[in-house]
């Protein structure tokens, strides 16, 4: 099952090319090695099941492998760092994984993602089935004051996912840091009714959730996100217990279709790695070639291998760009449940469901009270740490041999 790499562009879009440069380049080999491989052997999928795979080719999709949660937890055991914070312990990160295999498992994740383009922002991930996620980008994280000033939060959807990128934590200079901010199951709440019920749709809404009880949390996650009406109680191991949020969308931006395909962006490629290539796969035959002839001969065959590769490179990710956009899901995911790329939806803390009320008299009157107690805030990649791993998005970079890495400035916390 291959799978491209996650959040490439701006908050999720199509993937890039599978086959970049560095899959390109053919390593030495001899003349028998060359003649028994065909001449497109550059442009095929890596595929190590057998050699331990890098975290990187995982990720992109370069590398299959018999069992993520066994690939992941051996990485990410290893790189675990002392933290004050609260944790996650390995031995639960597998069970939790483990018993969420299933038809209806209902694990989630919040990734803290720190995108070169797009800057930080904290995904959300809600499986849905026994293979797929639907994935939520909000750019301030998740809000845990019950009287901030700014209570609503932006959550654009996004592509549906595989559910084994919940257990990614990785860096690269394409995708930047990925951490894991918080990951647990999660539960679907009815909707609240109102006093009076005037309109169809309400009213509709209201026979939907007298259904919820009898059915799994992923099932009533389905009926929710089609109602466009969604109270999700996340039970992880950073946010406080009962924490639950509201999410909704407009009835004129649920019926919006796919964002229609962007122009075609060739990726230009070094003259100098495009002369390289083209000695290694048209270089002369004939040894008595010397000089300004073998110099024509790669100058005319790194012309030629440029249009190949372009083209070849253009097709391939014409067709899966196509694919992708169609049904909105990576390769390997399935959107079942109906998601729609780009939608924004409105997120904000569920106060009453997460055990706040007002306060009717003293020093707080009028102030919502109780829940958790003291709010929380979300600080960013340099003060957050992973759950799993204690580490910090710097750590992450480090582990991962990210060099030079230079992400997106301004983001800012929101305290009020």
């Amino acid at each position: 099952m291959a799978q491209p790499t996650s959040l490439i562009r701006d908050i999720s879009p199509p993937p890039t090319r599978k086959a970049s440069s560095a899959q390109i380049q053919a390593p030495e080999t001899t003349s028998a090695d060359q003649s028994s491989k065909s001449g497109d052997s550059h442009l095929e999928r890596v595929e190590l099941l057998d050699a331990e795979p890098t975290l990187a080719a995982v990720e992109a999709g370069q590398a299959q492998i018999r069992d993520h949660l066994e690939y992941f937890a051996k990485h990410l055991n290893s790189v675990t760092r002392p933290s004050l914070g609260p944790r996650l312990n390995m031995k639960e990160f597998q069970q939790l994984y483990k018993r969420n295999q299933m038809p209806h498992g209902r694990h989630f994740v919040v990734h803290q993602h720190d995108h070169p383009i797009s800057g930080v922002h904290y995904d959300l991930r809600l499986q849905f089935s026994e293979s797929s996620t639907i994935s939520f980008a909000i750019p301030y994280g998740l809000p845990g004051n019950a009287n901030s000033l700014r209570p609503n939060r932006m959550a654009i959807e996004t592509r549906v996912h595989n559910l084994w990128n919940n257990l990614i934590e990785s860096a690269s200079h394409a995708t930047g840091s990925l951490l894991i901010w918080d990951t647990g199951e999660y539960e679907v709440l009815p909707r609240p009714q109102k006093k009076a019920r005037a309109t169809d749709d309400e009213l509709s809404d209201h026979d939907g959730a007298a259904g919820l009880e009898t059915r799994s949390h992923s099932e009533r996650l389905f009926a929710a996100f089609r109602s466009r009406h969604i109270h999700l109680r996340l039970n992880g191991t950073r946010l406080p217990p009962g924490y639950t949020i509201a999410l909704r969308i407009s009835a004129s931006d649920s019926l919006k279709g796919p964002p229609r395909k962007p122009k075609i962006k060739r990726r230009r490629m070094d003259p100098a790695k495009v002369a390289t290539l083209a000695k290694q796969r048209f270089a002369p035959a004939d040894s008595e070639t010397e000089g300004d002839d073998i110099d024509e001969a790669q100058s005319q065959s790194a012309s030629v291998y440029s249009a190949d590769v372009d083209a070849a490179l253009a097709s391939e990710d014409d067709e899966e760009d196509a694919t992708i956009r169609a049904n909105n899901a990576y390769t390997g995911a399935n959107n079942t449940i109906g998601s729609v790329h780009q939608r924004h939806w409105f997120l904000t803390l569920d106060r009453k469901l997460s055990g706040f009320h007002k306060a009717r008299s003293g020093m707080s009157e009028g102030r919502w009270v109780g829940g958790w107690g003291e709010p929380f805030f979300v600080q960013g990649r340099d003060a957050e740490r992973s759950v799993v791993t204690g580490r910090s998005a710097d750590d992450v970079v480090e582990d991962e041999g990210v060099e030079k890495f230079v992400g997106r400035k301004m983001w800012r916390p929101i305290l009020e």
